[in-house]
């Protein structure tokens, strides 16, 4: 195939080093979200609970 390039001598083509780049920072992301734990709250006191009553 005239468009196809072979990569030589140990090296990989810039087609897998991008692909294997989004793949790192994709990782990376997933993880960084993992980690991020949920928001805290504020200081400020927590607002009445009001409870509705159908009837």
């Amino acid at each position: 195939m005239p468009g196809r390039t072979v990569a030589r001598h140990g090296r990989i083509s810039a087609r897998h080093a991008r692909g294997f780049g989004a793949a790192v920072i994709a990782v990376a992301a997933l993880i960084a979200a993992a980690n991020a734990g949920p928001a805290r709250a504020s200081d400020a006191a927590p607002a009445a609970h009001q409870t509705a009553r159908h009837r």
